[in-house]
C-alpha cells in the first residue's frame, strides 16, 4: 500500500513539473488623479505645440538614424504649464511613493523632480547616465534598477529607473512613467548604448505578471482642476468602463508618427474634410487637441471661431456656440464623434488660463506645422476624455471605443 502510494505521488508530482498550473492573471487596475498646473497666460498652448515639435523631431531623427539626443532639442521657453494625468507609483523596498505623469509620448520611467529618491536594499547602480527631452521640459541624472510596485499585485523586482539631478518643466509631480513604444527609450543613455530599455508594461508582461502585452486607459471629463477620474489597466481592458466594442486601428506606418502610438485618421465638420486621412498620434501627455495649420485654419473658419489674446485658445460667442457642430474622427473605417459640448475647454478652469470666467474656449489648437509631414494631429487627453483608449503593443493597434462620457454635457 505505502509502495502504491508513494508511486502515485511522484507520478503526480512528474505531471505537474512536465505540465505546470497555468495561473489565470486577471488585469489589474490603477486609480489615476487629474492634475492641473496652470501658471499663466499662453503657456497651454505653448506647452503642448513645444512637445509636439519634440516628439515629431524625434520620430524624424529616429526614421534618418540620427541620435535622438541630438535631434529633439527644441529651442523654446520651458513651461511649467499642463494638465496632466498623474499615478501614485512605489519604488524600492520599503517603497517611496512617486506621483508620475503617465506618458504615451515617452518610454523611460524617472523620479526625483520633487520628492528625493531613496536608495533601499533593492536599488542597484547601473553607471549609466540617462537623459530625456520633452519639448515641454527635461531631465537628466543617473540610471538605477530597482524594484517598482505600481499597483496590488503589479510589482516589477528589476525595472530601469532614472533619478534626476536636474530637470525642468515638472513642477508638482515627481517624474515619469513612460508607457510609450520601446524604441523611445534608445540613445537615451550614456555611455551610448544600442540597447532598449524595457518599459514597465514590457516587464510586467515578460516576467507573467500580465496575460496580454496592452494596457486599457479611461479617463473622464470634469469641470473642477483635480480630480480622481482616471483608470489604467495593465493586461487588459476594463469593460465598466466603455459601452459597445473597441474599434482597433493599426499603427500608421508613415514617419515620424509611427515612432509612437501613431494612427492614421480623416478629420471633418459639419461635412468639410478639414483634414484628409492623415498621419498623427495619440498621447496622455498632450492636453489639447492639435490639427496641422490648415486644418485647424478650415476648422476656425467653419466654426466663426476668433483666436484669443489672452489664452491663445480659438474663443467663440454664445451664438457660435449654439451653432457649432460635432467634429469627426474616422479612422479604420469607424467615426468618433466629439460632440459640441466635448469641443469646449472647461470653464470653471478659464480663469486659470488667463481666459475670463464663462467665456468660450475650444480645445482644438494648432500644432504648428503644416499637413503632409507625417505627423498632422495629436489628440490628447481632451480627445481621449471623451473615449476609452486601448494601447496594444503585441498586435501594433490602438483601440478607441465610446463611453458614458462620450455624449456628456459636463461643461
Amino acid at each position: 500500500m505505502f509502495s502504491a502510494t508513494l508511486l502515485t505521488t511522484l507520478l503526480l508530482a512528474l505531471s505537474v513539473a512536465a505540465n505546470p498550473v497555468l495561473v489565470n492573471r486577471s488585469p489589474v487596475t490603477l486609480p489615476l488623479s487629474r492634475r492641473v498646473n496652470l501658471t499663466s497666460i499662453h503657456n497651454l498652448v505653448r506647452h503642448d505645440q513645444n512637445r509636439a515639435k519634440a516628439l515629431k523631431l524625434k520620430g524624424a531623427a529616429k526614421a534618418a538614424g540620427t541620435p535622438l539626443s541630438e535631434a529633439a532639442v527644441v529651442s523654446s521657453q520651458v513651461d511649467n504649464q499642463a494638465v496632466t494625468y498623474v499615478a501614485s507609483v512605489g519604488v524600492g523596498s520599503p517603497a517611496t511613493q512617486f506621483d508620475l505623469l503617465v506618458d504615451t509620448g515617452s518610454s523611460n520611467t524617472w523620479v526625483g523632480a520633487g520628492r528625493a529618491f531613496r536608495r533601499t536594499k533593492t536599488t542597484t547602480t547601473t553607471n549609466q547616465r540617462v537623459s530625456v527631452t520633452y519639448g515641454s521640459g527635461f531631465f537628466q541624472g543617473s540610471e538605477f534598477t530597482d524594484q517598482v510596485t505600481i499597483a496590488s499585485g503589479l510589482v516589477i523586482p528589476t525595472q530601469s529607473i532614472g533619478v534626476a539631478s536636474e530637470s525642468e518643466g515638472f513642477q508638482g509631480v515627481d517624474g515619469i512613467i513612460g508607457i510609450g513604444p520601446l524604441d523611445l527609450t534608445l540613445d537615451t543613455l550614456s555611455p551610448a548604448t544600442t540597447s532598449t530599455i524595457p518599459t514597465v508594461t514590457d516587464n510586467l508582461f515578460s516576467q507573467g505578471t500580465i496575460s496580454a502585452h496592452e494596457i486599457g486607459i479611461s479617463f473622464e471629463p470634469s469641470i473642477t482642476g483635480n480630480d480622481l477620474n482616471g483608470e489604467i489597466t495593465w493586461g487588459g481592458t476594463d469593460s465598466t468602463k466603455f459601452t459597445g466594442s473597441i474599434t482597433f486601428i493599426p499603427l500608421t506606418k508613415t514617419s515620424p508618427a509611427n515612432e509612437f502610438w501613431g494612427i492614421d485618421q480623416t478629420v471633418t465638420y459639419a461635412g468639410q474634410t478639414i483634414l484628409s486621412e492623415t498621419a498623427g498620434i495619440v498621447d496622455t501627455g498632450t492636453t489639447l487637441i492639435l490639427l496641422a495649420s490648415d486644418g485647424l485654419a478650415a476648422y476656425q473658419a467653419a466654426t466663426g471661431a476668433v483666436p484669443d489674446n489672452n489664452t491663445g485658445l480659438l474663443k467663440l460667442t454664445s451664438v457660435q456656440f449654439a451653432n457649432l457642430q460635432p467634429l469627426l474622427f474616422t479612422a479604420a473605417g469607424t467615426t468618433f464623434t466629439l460632440t459640441p459640448n466635448a469641443q469646449l475647454w472647461p470653464r470653471a478652469l478659464n480663469v486659470d488660463i488667463g481666459g475670463v470666467a464663462n467665456a468660450i474656449y475650444l480645445i482644438v489648437s494648432d500644432l504648428g506645422t503644416p499637413s503632409g509631414e507625417g505627423f498632422d494631429f495629436v489628440n490628447g487627453f481632451a480627445f481621449l476624455e471623451r473615449f476609452y483608449s486601448v494601447f496594444d503593443t503585441a498586435n501594433n493597434q490602438v483601440g478607441f471605443a465610446t463611453t458614458s462620457f462620450t455624449d456628456a454635457t459636463s461643461n
